[in-house]
């Protein structure tokens, strides 16, 4: 498997490193909803629950503004 992954990134650097940064992305996201979850419901002005929806939306547009407009350079 990791023989595979680093022939993969030797053809594709940029995209395995987007594929793998994602995967990355994706479990951060689901490991600090669940820790925010445990700690209870936001209270105040909830910032930590801020943070998370902008890293979350940030990935959102990431992938679907800005890499087919990469895409479309190659």
């Amino acid at each position: 498997m990791i023989a595979n992954l680093a022939a993969q990134f030797r053809a594709h650097p940029i995209a395995t490193a987007l594929e793998l940064g994602s995967v990355l992305v994706c479990f951060l996201l689901f490991v600090g909803t669940l820790v925010l979850l445990s700690s209870g419901a936001p209270t105040g002005r909830g910032e930590p629950w801020l943070a998370l929806i902008g890293i979350g939306a940030a990935f959102v547009v990431f992938w679907t503004a800005l890499v087919p407009l990469y895409e479309r350079t190659m």
